[in-house]
């Protein structure tokens, strides 16, 4: 395989994994609905910068390393699992909270940088995402790779990541989509908060076996 196809098989497999949805799917989309496009936008850049860290962590082979300190790599998904449930808690606790909307359609916008750091954190919270980037690396890359495909998978996976959420960014900051928000919150934000628990739950709970 050219070193081309790999680049191209490699993104694609990286796009179907970010199109499913997810933990991330649900913050950028929530973000965009009860705050701001640029808010969403700001998600969907601390998501792909998120992607590039795990990108080049996989390329640089400290997956790996990690997969070895077996205890390193359990305290990191139990972390990231009772994060996601502590954000589940506190979207489900905020269902029921009016949102302050001085005009028709508009809700009061989040600061940037917390949106950004929301979308980071989330991104980083999940490990299974850097073993899923060594998968995908090890099986697509090419024996003899040359340098310039090393070098510009983190840059693309930026891009890649980035330009995914940020049109769940765009689609879901829309006037009809935040009204239609604001009509189900109550319901939303609950549903919203009970997946994240579940899938937090999920992970803390398929590595606490690993220990035995």
């Amino acid at each position: 395989m050219s070193a081309s196809l790999a680049l191209f098989g490699i993104l694609g497999a990286i796009l179907i994994g970010a199109v499913s949805p997810g933990p991330s799917f649900i913050l950028v989309s929530r973000i965009a609905v009860k705050s701001s496009r640029r808010d969403g936008l700001a998600a969907a850049l601390g998501m792909g910068i998120g992607g590039a860290i795990f990108a080049t962590l996989a390329l640089l082979g400290l997956v790996t390393i990690l997969l070895q300190v077996e205890w390193l790599y359990l305290a990191l998904r139990v972390l990231g699992g009772v994060y996601l449930i502590y954000l589940g808690i506190r979207v489900w606790r905020g269902a029921s909270e009016p949102l302050d909307v001085p005009d028709a359609g508009v809700t009061r916008s989040l600061s940037t940088f917390k949106s950004f750091a929301l979308g980071l954190v989330t991104q980083l919270s999940n490990p299974k995402t850097a073993i899923v980037y060594a998968s995908i690396f090890a099986t697509l890359l090419p024996v003899a790779a040359p340098t310039w495909l090393f070098l510009s998978l983190p840059p693309l996976v930026l891009a890649l990541e980035t330009s995914w959420y940020g049109v769940v960014a765009v689609a879901f900051s829309a006037s009809r989509p935040r009204m239609a928000y604001l009509r189900a919150k109550v319901w939303v934000d609950r549903t919203a908060g009970a997946v994240l628990g579940v899938l937090g739950t999920r992970l803390v709970s398929e590595t606490l076996p690993l220990r035995n």
